[in-house]
C-alpha cells in the first residue's frame, strides 16, 4: 500500500513524535495532555491542522483518536489527540505507565476533506483509490471514517466501503440518494 511521505522536515515530525509521547507520559503522571508552548515552535507546527494519532503495542491497535476539522495548531491538536488516544477511546482501557516504552506512536496529518459526487454505489466504488484515500461517510445522524491506513487490512474497494457503512452504524448493504462521502489523504510520520 502506498504510504505518502510527510512534507514536514525530519526534525519537525521527530518534534511531534516527541510531543505525542510527552503528552502520553504527562497525562498518566497528571491526567491531561501536555501544554504546548507555540511560541517556542516553528510556524509549520503552529498552523492549524486535522490529525489522528495511532497507537500499536506488539502489532495490534492500542488506541487511536484523532479530528476530522483542522480547528487548532498542528502541535496541540498532535499533544491533545495522543492524549486522548492513550486514555480516551472507549473502545480500550487508559494505557498504563509501564506501557508507554512499548508503544509504537504513528501520527496522521490529514487533508481537507472534498466531498465526492456520485450516481450509485458502483460509481463511488470506482472513484476510490486503495491505499491513498480516507474517507467519511454520513447519512442522518450515521457518520464514519476510515484513515487511508484501513486498505491495508481492507483492500478491497467494495469491502472498505461495506465495513465503514457498519462502523458508521448502517448495514453494509445499506444504499440511498442522501448518502454523503468525503474524501482526504493522510501524510504519515510512523514511529521509530
Amino acid at each position: 500500500m502506498h504510504s505518502p511521505e510527510c512534507s514536514l522536515f525530519p526534525e519537525h515530525q521527530r518534534t511531534l513524535l516527541e510531543l505525542a509521547k510527552a503528552s502520553i507520559r504527562h497525562g498518566i503522571a497528571e491526567g491531561t495532555p501536555i501544554q504546548v508552548e507555540l511560541a517556542k515552535l516553528p510556524p509549520e507546527l503552529v498552523t492549524p491542522r486535522a490529525t489522528f494519532v495511532t497507537l500499536e503495542q506488539n502489532g495490534g491497535l492500542r488506541g487511536c483518536i484523532g479530528c476530522l476539522e483542522a480547528h487548532r495548531p498542528l502541535a496541540v491538536d498532535i499533544a491533545a489527540n495522543a492524549f486522548a488516544a492513550a486514555f480516551r477511546d472507549t473502545r480500550f482501557s487508559p494505557v498504563r505507565a509501564e506501557e508507554i516504552d512499548g508503544l509504537e506512536i504513528h501520527l496522521s496529518l490529514l487533508t481537507q476533506p472534498e466531498p465526492l459526487l456520485f450516481t450509485s454505489e458502483a460509481d463511488l466504488i470506482s472513484q476510490l483509490v486503495p491505499g491513498r484515500d480516507g474517507l467519511i461517510l454520513e447519512e442522518g445522524w450515521h457518520r464514519g471514517t476510515f484513515l487511508p491506513s484501513v486498505w491495508e487490512s481492507l483492500p478491497d474497494p467494495k469491502e472498505f466501503l461495506h465495513h465503514l457503512k457498519r462502523k458508521a452504524g448502517l448495514s453494509g448493504q445499506h444504499w440511498s440518494s442522501t448518502l454523503r462521502v468525503q474524501r482526504y489523504r493522510a501524510e504519515i510520520i510512523p514511529g521509530p
